[in-house]
């Protein structure tokens, strides 16, 4: 007998009294670290599937993890019998996309204006001398998400974009979605969260192709409590009625004239350069974060005269409404689950992850797998597509029951050791809630405007996740309004391109100051339907437009 260990999908026969640290380097997969396996850094993060009872009791190192999670260094395996599963929290780069599509002007090269710039050997930001070198100026953007983390490396002279690349947020391990990552950080002493994620954030801009010393700016942008925690800032307040940061109360105060933080790359603990400006895009209110004010921007909506929707569907979905003259936003908390997390065989968007779903005629499913490898669990689109399918063949009804009492649907069977890959009653539950918040939002922001959806004349649907989504099926269970396909716009991770224009462009940055001065804010759990609008949202059938005036 032997135990087998399978990580990030790879499998060894494991040897007792060794780590999962060791295990993963003899299966040549990287596991970030810092402090080479001393239980001092806590970036070597796996997440344990199953097997936990093979492996040694938790250590006082791991005193702040919780679930799932465990420090591979501090991890061994001590049985004779058994498998086990786990993954890192870096599993390889997730899908970039590195264009925003259809969105106003955007074949058109932005003039430069960059608040780093250079006179001789002197390196300024806004005229203020912080480097003398005749190197180059680089700048990055980062769109910082409760699931995902992506950045940005551009020549600030050029405009260039000279490297990208994402990964899952290690912050997880605090909880899948922002009010567990607020409790967490309340209760546990010394911003783990944190120095988690700068860890994790050295080690990517330390693999680009530049001396990290040659960042002179960072544009930082986030739901509230993701930039908040980035900054240091007290997000207590966020997770507490009225639900505002601390830079919302200071501004209400007159303490401050901006959301906007800033603080310097030493602060931030990355290895940039130390005097380098990292700013923190304002916010706009409550949950309703700088990834929604980046969105704006990239969208040009200070100048459009259409009626303009956007949707970032995650953990934390964003909704804006408006144009030019009028604008409402809103946050929905739909939770990780289209995201992947809290459904049994879910994942990100990573190679592996089952991302098309079909229904053959003789009733088998035709599966589309990122990086055309075997399945080792389901994504996001996957599953909206899954939800689709089983609607359209009538294997599961409008309240998300399956047929013929069925508890669980197969959707790939896998080998001994692979395991299937499934989706269970309690997963459809799930993602049920996620679809409803997202519903109510939607009902909520048109109600509050007092239009429907049929009088918006473009609906963008932004992120990774939106780009990637099947807009037929996503109508079908009424995750999103049932418009014409000239009116939506897959329009990809808007929030990074907004970052990008507001760390190229000093006006662009201005504008952004200013236009989110003029948002309205819908509070959903203060509209008197929400909690009708949320029920009529749970159940998959094509969206129905409900009476807009108030």
């Amino acid at each position: 007998m032997a135990v087998t260990l399978t990580i990030n999908g790879q499998s060894i026969e494991a040897r007792r009294e060794l780590s999962l640290f060791e295990h993963a380097e003899a299966l040549g997969i990287e596991v970030p670290t810092s402090c080479r396996k001393q239980g001092k850094c806590r970036e070597c993060m796996v997440e344990v599937v199953e097997g936990a009872d093979v492996l040694s009791p938790m250590t006082e190192a791991e005193r702040h993890l919780k679930g799932k999670f465990r420090l591979s260094c501090q991890t061994r395996v001590i049985a004779e019998a058994g498998h086990v599963r786990c993954h890192t929290m870096r599993r390889g780069q997730m899908r970039i996309e590195r264009h925003a599509l259809g969105l106003p002007g955007s074949e058109e090269a932005m003039p430069l204006d960059p608040a780093v710039t250079r006179d001789g050997n002197r390196i300024l930001i806004d005229g203020v001398e912080v480097e003398r070198s005749c190197g180059p100026i680089h700048g990055l953007a980062m769109d910082l998400g409760t699931t995902t983390v992506v950045l940005r490396l551009l020549n600030l002279e050029t405009g260039e974009l000279i490297a990208d690349t994402s990964f899952e947020n290690p912050q997880r391990f605090g909880g899948a979605e922002v009010m567990s990552r607020i409790a967490y950080d309340t209760e546990h002493p010394g911003r783990l969260l944190l120095r988690t994620l700068a860890g994790y954030l050295t080690h990517a801009i330390e693999k680009f192709p530049v001396d990290p010393k040659t960042i002179y700016e960072m544009v930082v942008v986030g739901n509230s409590t993701m930039r908040d925690l980035f900054f240091r800032q007290s997000v207590y307040s966020i997770g507490q009625t009225p639900y505002r940061s601390l830079t919302e109360i200071e501004m209400a105060e007159g303490k401050r004239a901006t959301t906007s933080l800033v603080q310097t790359g030493l602060r931030s603990l990355l290895p940039i350069h130390p005097k380098a400006r990292v700013y923190g895009a304002p916010i706009i209110s409550g949950h309703v974060g700088a990834d929604a004010a980046a969105c704006m921007l990239a969208v040009d909506l200070a100048h459009e005269e259409r009626l303009v929707a956007i949707m970032d569907i995650g953990t934390n979905t964003e909704l804006i409404v408006g144009n030019r003259h009028r604008i409402l936003a809103a946050s929905c908390p739909a939770g990780p689950a289209f995201e992947g997390g809290a459904i049994a065989c879910g994942m990100p968007a990573l190679d592996g992850a089952i991302e098309d779903v079909a229904i053959g005629d003789d009733g088998e499913f035709r599966l589309g797998v990122i990086g055309d490898t075997e399945p080792e669990g389901i994504c996001g689109s996957g599953l909206v597509d899954a939800l689709s399918e089983l609607l359209r063949t009538g294997r599961m009804n409008a309240m998300g029951r399956f047929e013929d009492g069925e508890r669980r649907v197969t959707l790939w069977r896998g080998g001994e050791e692979d395991g299937d890959i499934y989706l269970l009653e309690s997963d459809v539950n799930e993602l049920a809630q996620a679809k409803g918040a997202n519903v109510a939002g939607l009902h909520v922001v048109f109600s509050t405007c007092g239009i429907d959806f049929d009088d918006v004349d473009v609906f963008y649907l932004a992120g990774g996740f939106g780009r990637h989504l099947d807009v037929q099926a996503s109508q079908r269970i009424g995750l999103v309004p049932a418009l014409g396909p000239l009116k939506m716009v897959q329009a990809g991770n808007i929030a990074i391109e907004g970052a990008t224009m507001a760390l190229l462009s000093r006006r662009k940055r201005a504008e952004l100051e200013d236009l989110v001065k003029h948002v309205e804010h819908c509070r959903l759990e203060t509209h008197p339907r929400f909690f009708d609008f949320f029920v009529e949202g749970c159940q998959f059938k094509p969206m129905e437009a409900l009476p807009c005036a108030q």
